[in-house]
């Protein structure tokens, strides 16, 4: 049908940078973290790459993929759309974190 798009579920984890810039999972004073869910959007940029891949919400915060998820175009809204995939890739110590909280 013209006008549909491939949709993925974005399923992620916050990140930061430390002082070195390294990314790191953004977690609250009690050491936890949680994940949440986002979408593909129809304007946006960037190509996803895998597992890892940090990329940009619409409130400009930074998240890492822990799990993609192909998701029926007519469900799309039940997710937020993201903004930009980066180039940016969290180490896989972090991956593995976050994956454990599946």
């Amino acid at each position: 049908m013209k006008g549909q798009y491939e949709v993925f579920q974005y399923i992620g984890v916050p990140v930061t940078t430390d002082e070195s810039g390294k990314y790191i999972i953004k977690k609250d004073d009690t050491g936890e973290f949680k994940l949440h869910s986002w979408r593909t959007g129809k304007h946006t940029k960037g190509k996803p790459k895998g597992i890892g891949q940090i990329f940009i919400t619409e409130n400009n915060m930074l998240v890492a993929v822990v799990k993609a998820v192909p998701v029926k175009f007519k469900d799309r809204h039940d997710f937020t759309p993201l903004q930009r995939f980066t180039s940016e890739f969290i180490d896989e110590q972090s991956v593995d974190e976050a994956q454990r909280k599946l």
